[in-house]
């Protein structure tokens, strides 16, 4: 723990603005809505079909199996799928697994670096209650 006089390593980390922070907040009010409709053990379609329509009925503009390309020495070597971009400044993975495992953290990050965004969500439906299947996945890098 630095003293009083020493400046926090993670002091100069950027942080997600309060725009994104309150978008964040909706889709995680969403999603509980629909755990509590749905409950637990479907696969993820049927959840990621739901996030869909409620996301239009609450007027959120996204992009569902939104690809983006991965660069290797400047060329695109893969393009992978980002469950939803919304709005374009938030990414959201959807999981209906028996528990998240880092690489679950390590991909929604890695997304997050590829894209630039400085948040993501990582929601696992497949738990009794939600909010012990949300993870806040912040892109850490320094402000310049």
């Amino acid at each position: 723990m630095p003293d009083d006089d020493e400046i926090s390593p993670y002091a100069m980390l950027a942080e997600p603005s309060e725009e994104i922070n309150q978008l964040s907040r909706r889709v995680i009010g969403i999603c509980i809505g629909i755990h509590r409709a749905l409950g637990a053990g479907l696969p993820e379609e049927a959840y990621e079909e739901a996030l869909s329509m409620e996301f239009d009925v609450q007027g959120i503009r996204y992009e569902r199996q939104y690809r983006i390309p991965i660069l290797y020495k400047g060329r695109c070597v893969a393009r992978v799928r980002l469950d939803f971009l919304i709005d374009s400044m938030l990414v959201l993975e959807a999981k209906s697994v028996d528990a998240l495992t880092p690489i679950d953290r390590r991909q929604v990050l890695r997304y997050l670096e590829v894209t630039k965004l400085p948040l993501g969500l990582l929601v696992n439906f497949n738990v009794v209650l939600l909010k012990e299947g949300i993870r806040r996945i912040i892109r850490s890098e320094p402000i310049s």
